[in-house]
This record gives C-alpha cells, structure tokens and sequence, in this order.
C-alpha cells in the first residue's frame, strides 16, 4: 500500500494521463506527470493532427467527478445526429436519439487537454514535467530513465502509470522486459485531415450534426469548431490505386473531389494545400495482456487498448478507465497491488467490446448510412424505443448516452434483436396466415 508521503508516476500528459493526476491528486498522492512533448500551451499545435473528440456521457461522467464539466461543455457543440451527403441530392439527417433531444459534443482536443493540464497543475502534490521522453524503466523498482534537453535523468516512484497513448513507451518497456504481450492490429485505412472555414462568418454547414459523406471505399466526417470551421477527416486506404498516394497533382486531387465529394469543392479553398500538406495518420487496435505488473506498473487508455475511431469513443473509454481505477482503489483501500489486477479484470472485457464496436461501426458509416434498408430500420428502432421506453434502447444510444459497461451493452443488444427477430418472424406468420385465408375463401 502506498502512503500520501510516496510519489505515484503518470507517463504520459494527455487526456487520460492529466485526469488520472487529477483524481490521484484528489485522493491525497503526490503526482509526477511526465510528457515527451513541450508544454502543448505554448508549442505549436502539429499540423494536421488534431481530429476532435466526440465527447459524451462516459466522458462527461469523469469530468463531473472533479468538477470540470462546465468549463469543458462552455465550448462544446452538440451534435444531435448525422447529416448523410450523398454524391448527387440534398444532405440527410438522422438523429442519434429516439427523442431526438440527446447529442454527442464536438469538443478540441488541444482545449481539452489544456483545461485538464491547467486543473492537474492547480492541484496540490502535483508536478509536471515536460520534454522527458522515457527511454528506461525497471519494473522491479520503479526507477524510471527519461530523454531530456539537458540530458539522461533518473527517477523512482511507488507506481508507474503508463498514460502515453498508443506508442506507449511504458508498454513497450515492460515488452522488453518480456512481462507483457501485445498485438497491433493496422488497419489498411489511414486519414487526412482537412478544413472547412466560416462562410461569411458563419458555419458553411448545419453545427447541429456530425456530417458524414458516405462513399463506400472511402469516407469523409466533418464535426464543427467553436470558430465556426469545420474540422474535416477523410478516411481512404494507404495503399492500392484508389488510395492517398493516388493523388499527386492538385488537378489530380481537385478532380476527384469534384468526383466524390462535390459540395466540399466550394467550401473548402485550402483543399488542395491542405491535401499535399497535411500527414496520413494511421487507424489500428491495439491489444496487450496483462494490463499490470506486480502492483507497481499498469496501464491504462490507449496504452492498454487503443481503438479505431469510429464510435467516438476512444477519450471516453479512456476517462471510464480513469473513473473504475479510482473505484478500484476505494474498494482496496488504496492497495495498489490489489486495486491494479482487479482495474484490468473490470476493463479488459469492456475494452474489447468497444474496440470490436468500433470496427463495425466503421463499415456502418463507410457502407451503410446512405442506404434505405438501414435508415428504415432506424426508423423502426426508434420507433420502438419510444413504444418501449428504458426496455428497448439502441446501441448507439446505450454506448453514447450511459454508463452501461461496454460487455453489457453487446450482450443486451443481442439479447434485443433476438426479440425484435421473434416480433418481426410472428408479424411475418400472421401476414402469411391472413393472405393464405383470404385466397381460400376466394376459392370457396
């Protein structure tokens, strides 16, 4: 058991790496918070790679927990369903909730991380350093080796917290130890991100939604800024003909944009810089197994179980990890050697629900969205949601508007379309029987 007297160490000043400094520092510890990067509220933001976050329930739940709720959601805009473009027609909506009322919130994730950063460093017993890039680690110890500007510097800590993402180099430090197994599953998709400036100082599209173009190989989102721009990611594959490295010329690349997506042509003036300018990031789920070792290192986010974007839902898993360590420790009366294993036992299953979620969910976006068949089964599952309020809710519901652990959604969904599947094949037997009927007495 650690004492308020030990020092706890956070790898990793990110989302989940600054909320867990938060929650530790509300539970007496002092914190060391260590990131490879400057200080992210004065260094220049990395071109291309901010894609915002879809912040919802799980994620807000966290930051109710330490009181920042308020000043995150102060700059959040509400996305209460997808606007569908096709190639050729009019945009479609379809809204995430039965009512109609609930929304996923498009937040910055550069602002995000900034408020959590300020909130970790207001906080007594906290420290914070930065450009200390881990290059060491003893797991039997917990001494801890870092890359800084004025060279190599050691240092120990009662626990070390892998918090940095899904290059943890904490996870690949307990790999070289040979403690700890892990599978990178890449997917043959990468995105660019590109923008959609204000149009005469308002939003060019409709704030209110998550604006998808659904195109089958390929697929662009669109989620808005509080500056009225749209933050555009277009998802292709990185290899093959139709592909990234297809196109080379700016007359290559503004004729396929006119091509595939032909209403962004006027909306977007940077396209084509944006296009030749801005990285391909890759897109991957990232398993590893155990989550701790001995009590005295764990994993947490997407150090432990990165996702596939494609739920929205890789921050707030990740702020669920933060808010079920911090119950595992109450329950363990802050025996870290029995609140770790019992953390990875909790959200091991709850991380590959999500992660396999989110993958098929990728294929509902790219695929499905545009199409009649699955917009009329929308239609029917909201219908049914308002016929059957809390006894029949949707998936997407149960991911982004509750706390339902992940496991648990899967398994009552299925449960659900079984039902829905006896409803429907009944419907389906009576229908049969009154036609059959009504033929008989013709022919009596």
């Amino acid at each position: 058991m650690t004492t308020e007297h030990e020092e706890i160490a956070v790898v990793g000043a990110g989302l989940a790496g600054c909320l867990t400094a938060c929650f530790l520092a509300r539970r007496g510890y002092r914190v060391a918070l260590y990131e490879r990067r400057p200080d992210p509220r004065t260094g220049r933001i990395e071109r291309g790679r901010s894609i915002n976050l879809a912040l919802s329930e799980r994620g807000l739940d966290a930051l109710r927990r330490i009181g920042l709720d308020e000043q995150v959601m102060a700059d959040a805009l509400p996305m209460r369903g997808r606007m569908i473009h096709p190639v050729a027609g009019e945009p479609q909506f379809q809204s995430y909730s039965a009512s109609g009322d609930r929304a996923i919130n498009s937040i910055s994730r550069g602002a995000l991380n900034n408020a959590l950063l300020d909130a970790a460093s207001a906080l007594p017993g906290v420290r914070i350093a930065f450009d200390h890039r881990l290059v060491g680690l003893d797991p039997a110890t917990g001494e801890m080796t870092f890359e800084t500007p004025q060279g190599k510097v050691t240092e120990t800590a009662a626990v070390v917290l892998g918090a940095d993402g899904a290059g943890s180099a904490v996870r690949g430090q307990l790999v070289g130890h040979g403690l700890l197994t892990e599978s990178l599953d890449f997917l043959d998709y990468g995105y660019k991100e590109l923008t959609i400036p204000p149009l005469g100082g308002d939003f060019a599209l409709d704030p209110d939604a998550l604006h998808i173009w659904p195109r089958g190989t390929s697929m662009m989102i669109a989620l808005p800024n509080p500056d009225r721009s749209f933050t555009c990611t277009l998802f292709w594959p990185t290899h093959g003909t139709a592909a990234f490295a297809s196109l080379g010329s700016p007359a290559a690349i503004e004729r396929h944009f006119a091509e595939h997506y032909p209403d962004l042509i006027p909306l977007a003036p940077n396209l084509v810089d944006d296009y030749q300018h801005n990285p391909v990031g890759v897109l991957g789920t990232v398993r590893s197994t155990p989550w701790q070792v001995d009590g005295r290192v764990g994993l947490l986010g997407d150090a432990a179980h990165a996702i596939v974007p494609f739920y929205g839902q890789g921050a707030n898993c990740a702020f669920e990890d933060v808010v079920e360590l911090d119950r595992c420790l109450d329950e363990c009366a802050d025996d870290w050697a029995a609140a770790l294993p019992l953390f990875q036992q909790r959200r091991q299953g709850n991380a590959e629900a999500i992660a396999r979620m989110a993958l098929t969910n990728f294929v509902e976006m790219r695929d499905k969205v545009a199409s009649p068949l699955f917009q009329a089964r929308k239609r029917v599952e909201h219908a049914l949601e308002r016929a059957l309020p809390g006894r029949y809710v949707s998936q997407y519901e149960l991911v982004s508007f509750s706390t339902t652990p992940y496991a648990e959604v899967r398994r009552r969904v299925r449960r659900q379309h079984r039902l829905l599947g006896v409803v429907v094949a009944g419907a389906a037997a009576l229908v049969a029987g009154a036609v059959g009927a009504a033929v008989r007495g013709r022919r009596r």
